[in-house]
């Protein structure tokens, strides 16, 4: 007699289980309110269920692993890294993709992952076998996508299927070099309880997949949904599975995309790749701070230059303020690519330190472009904007600004300031304002290389009070 279906409980944050009903805070990632519950299907009570790894695996060959070796016998060959065609991509990778490896591709739905990916497909089809699979779309929709974006592969296989099972024959006939996955989401082992989508199937599948990627030197692209709400399966449960995790970002009315690596195994960590979505598809944008700075207003107030670094890249952004007057105690404040609470901090700053009345004032603070700044070095322009909102005068054009700021109005170091100077230049900036702190490490190149175009240009602010002069 078949088992009546119960239900369990998980994190839809790291995918913790409990079998012991609703609990308010997870004891895997200490998160609030995030346990849901999802119904498990009791095994049937006809045979046996196969261990979802053995049915995977069937027909694999082992790799002989289970045993420990020394590391100074492990052979590590020059060839475990291959380019992608996608520059930004590749530098995302730290260098292009590594051979048997996982990556996890994630982003909200409709930002543009199974474009990027087909497109991908379409590079690496020239030199390598590529097998596409699709839960989503049919095999004639991914053709008229393929048209669109004019991508043509001679070793390029499409298959549109979400059952594991098909998706594992096709790999033993086939034998690619790399598998595309889109999505994780749509995916379902038969030999796995719960429906497509859920933290069992989902967690499995992939841990399938990464076992037969080692042993076969295959690499997988997975692709997986996020949402807002932090939906259930979301690809946070699969972040510590896999060799890398890249998250597609960026507002869908705006053009431009950002490709950010949050783990990387073989590579650096916070990188980024810009790209823009075009009626073709995706665009690389070699040169990110000329496409940010693209129509910026010439001396209008509120309105400053930030130089940012995202990983080791520097890029030059605006930040716009706006400070109207506002009903006593009714005052907003709102922030789009800068940090909220960060914000909410820098106007107390400028309120105690200053003297600047904006209590009883809408604060409106954006980054043009969609782009989210992370990094606190964007907190010296963001304080010029505020200020030349609240004086009505304008920020030179010429002027760009980086440096945190502290809770007493002191202007502190940031790292890089040679990438940032560098960066300030090639773009035909004249006039630097940054930490006093970071004078030392750039005073040799500001000797040699910048003094030719830099002649007593660099403002060395240590103190916010000295920027309202």
């Amino acid at each position: 007699m078949a088992r009546i279906s119960k239900g369990i409980y998980f994190c839809k944050e790291c995918g913790y289980e409990s079998n012991n009903g609703w609990v308010g805070q997870c004891p895997a990632c200490k998160q609030w309110n995030t346990f849901v519950e999802a119904p498990v299907e009791g095994p049937k009570a006809s045979g046996k269920k196969v261990p979802p790894s053995s049915a995977a695996l069937a027909g694999f060959a082992d790799d002989g692993g289970g045993e420990a070796i020394l590391l100074k016998n492990a052979e590590a060959t020059g060839k475990e890294r291959f380019m992608t065609g996608i520059k930004e991509l590749d530098r995302v990778l730290g260098g292009g993709l590594v051979r048997g490896s996982i990556v996890l591709v994630s982003g909200d739905p409709g930002i543009g992952k199974s474009t990027l990916m087909l497109m991908l497909s379409g590079t690496l089809g020239k030199q390598y076998k590529v097998l596409y699979v699709s839960g989503e779309e049919s095999g004639e929709q991914i053709k008229l996508r393929a048209d669109r974006l004019s991508v043509e592969a001679e070793n390029l296989y499409v298959l549109a299927e979400t059952s594991m099972s098909k998706v594992y024959e096709q790999m033993k006939t086939i034998e690619p070099d790399i598998l595309i996955v889109d999505s994780i989401q749509t995916m379902c082992d038969e030999n796995v309880p719960g429906t497509a989508g859920s933290v069992s199937q989902v967690r499995e599948v992939t841990a399938s997949l990464m076992k037969i990627s080692k042993q076969r030197g295959i690499t997988t692209l997975v692709v997986g949904h996020v949402t807002k709400d932090g939906s259930i399966a979301g690809p946070r449960i699969l972040e510590h599975m896999v060799d890398t995790v890249l998250y597609f970002e960026g507002e869908r009315q705006m053009f431009y995309r950002i490709m950010r690596c949050v783990k990387n195994r073989f590579g650096s960590t916070n990188e980024i790749g810009v790209f823009e979505m075009t009626g073709t598809g995706l665009k690389e944008v070699p040169n990110p701070s000329g496409a940010f700075l693209e129509g910026r207003p010439v001396n209008a107030p509120g309105s400053a230059v930030a130089c940012v670094l995202e990983g080791t890249r520097p890029m030059l952004v605006e930040v716009q303020a706006l400070i109207s007057g506002a009903n006593p105690g009714n005052a907003r404040r709102m922030s789009t690519g800068v940090d909220y609470n960060r914000l909410s901090m820098l106007i107390a700053v400028l309120e105690k330190r200053l003297g600047l009345s904006i209590v009883n004032c809408d604060a409106y603070v954006n980054v043009v472009g969609g782009i989210k700044i992370e990094e606190p070095a964007a907190d010296l322009a963001v304080i010029a904007a505020i200020i030349s909102s609240v004086t009505g005068a304008p920020v030179p054009s010429d002027c760009v600004f980086f440096g945190e700021i502290g809770l007493t109005g002191e202007v502190r170091a940031v790292t890089h300031a040679d990438k940032r100077l560098g960066e300030i230049l090639r773009l035909g900036f004249k006039k630097c304002y940054m930490p006093l702190s970071n004078k030392q490490a750039v005073a040799a190149i500001e000797r040699n290389e910048l003094k030719k175009e830099f002649p007593s240009e660099i403002h060395y602010i240590g103190n916010i009070r000295e920027l309202k002069k």
